[in-house]
């Protein structure tokens, strides 16, 4: 038990260029592995892409493909994870995002023990229809019921999964690096150090950009309003934040370049963190890091983090008067980075992997409840009804830094569920590459 082999799926993998999943499998993985354990990592292929590397910092890749359709991505590849798992096994398996919950009977019936990370609460996204919110609700319904244990990254996702199905979870935030970027190449972008207000975020409803916007526009604010991150499949959406912005308003669409984003972050005036539903958020977790003075959407994933280091925001009103402070006292300012800083420190990544070693030894040692929750849910906080998008005229244009749908079609889930799920019955002829024959 010195020395184990540990399963990482459920993500697009490493080297992680992603979010906040493949953040954590990178930043734990590795550190697993310094300490002497075999981490396996399933990834994505990408089409185009010919050769894969074999491993990644220590980690072990096994490479395998995916349905190129979004509502059958995710599922699609952590099913054939799951059957090459199957003939590959690992002393302990940790699956990330609940939606790969049909899954796991696989799993357990290989006594394999598994513990699902469950991220935020996906099924309150706009994005997802009726369809999709359905599927998302009852497949954490299946995780609480089909996981040997539960990982919750934030104490309020821990308190939703003990309020709503009286689940037990571990707690294993993620880490904030403490990064000193620089400002050398704000130049590129014609800003100045503290000159600029700064949100980051994807362009969709529950991380409020265009309460952002909107109060921002209502401000007498004299520094300008950057605005990082797009939405290729929000088109009416990023319509309506760009309908409500004012001539101070600067939209950067997705910045990749992490130095930048870095010094974006380290040398803003304050940053305003919209995000709402899911769980600790990497982007935050980044901005604290780097010293910015947050002022954030007021709930418990985000005071958590920020605590009394911020300001907060419910309403565009609110966003107006923040903005307006925060340029009336830089004094806060000042001492708000130095406090996020501090605060940035209690999230360790070194710590976060020996808990994920810790929670590896328990499952592979067979040290948790046998006896599982039912996955019976009861009525939280978090049923109450989301707040309505409204809409913008239909003859407006898109803005250019939003790609077209492309004839998308609807999400499907369920049904998404129903192919994952057929592809464990395949006769076992999955086209794997080269690094997965190790």
């Amino acid at each position: 038990m010195d020395h184990l082999s540990i399963a990482m799926l459920g993500t697009r993998g490493v080297p992680a260029r992603y979010g906040g999943f493949e953040t954590a499998v990178e930043e734990v993985g590795r550190r697993l592995v310094e300490r002497g354990h075999r981490v396996v990592v399933y990834c994505r292929t990408v089409p185009g892409t010919d050769r894969y590397p074999a491993e990644h910092l220590g980690m072990e890749l096994v490479h395998l493909p995916a349905a190129r359709r979004r509502s059958l991505e995710t599922l699609s590849h952590s099913a054939l994870s799951v059957r090459h798992l199957l003939t590959h096994r690992t002393d302990a398996a940790f699956v990330f995002n609940a939606a790969n919950a049909p899954l796991l009977p696989a799993l357990r019936a290989a006594r394999i023990p598994v513990a699902t990370h469950v991220d935020g609460l996906e099924w309150k996204r706009a994005k997802w229809n009726g369809v999709g919110r359905r599927y998302y609700r009852v497949a954490e319904s299946l995780a609480v019921r089909w996981s040997d244990v539960l990982i919750a990254d934030a104490q309020g996702i821990a308190d939703y999964y003990r309020d709503a199905f009286a689940a037990p979870t571990t707690l294993l935030t993620y880490g904030a690096p403490l990064i000193t970027p620089g400002r050398s190449r704000l130049a590129e972008l014609g800003l100045e150090p503290g000159g600029y207000h700064l949100a980051v975020a994807r362009f969709e409803p529950e991380n409020h950009v265009d309460v952002v916007v909107e109060g921002y526009a209502a401000s007498d604010a004299a520094l300008p309003l950057v605005v990082v991150g797009s939405a290729p499949y929000a088109d009416d959406y990023t319509r309506r934040v760009h309908a409500l912005a004012d001539h101070r308003v600067r939209f950067l669409g997705g910045v990749w370049d992490q130095e930048l984003l870095d010094q974006l972050y380290a040398n803003c005036c304050t940053y305003l963190h919209g995000h709402s539903v899911g769980g600790t958020n990497p982007s935050l977790l980044r901005a604290i890091g780097a010293g910015a003075a947050v002022t954030a959407y007021d709930v418990d994933f985000n005071r958590e983090v920020v605590g009394d280091a911020g300001r907060y925001f419910r309403t565009a009103a609110d966003v107006a008067r923040e903005v307006a402070a925060v340029e009336a006292d830089p004094g806060w300012v000042a001492r708000a980075g130095r406090c996020a800083r501090e605060r940035a420190r209690g999230y360790d990544w070194d710590e976060v992997a020996v808990g994920y070693e810790d929670l590896a030894r328990d499952l592979a040692g067979r040290r948790f409840p046998v006896r599982r929750p039912s996955g019976r849910r009861t009525a939280t906080a978090a049923d109450a009804p989301t707040r309505p998008v409204p809409t913008v005229p239909t003859g407006a244009p898109v803005p250019a830094v939003v790609p077209p749908r492309a004839g998308r079609s609807p999400e499907r889930p369920l049904a998404a569920a129903l192919v994952a799920a057929s592809l464990l019955s395949l006769p076992p002829r999955t086209r794997i590459s080269r690094s997965s024959s190790r």
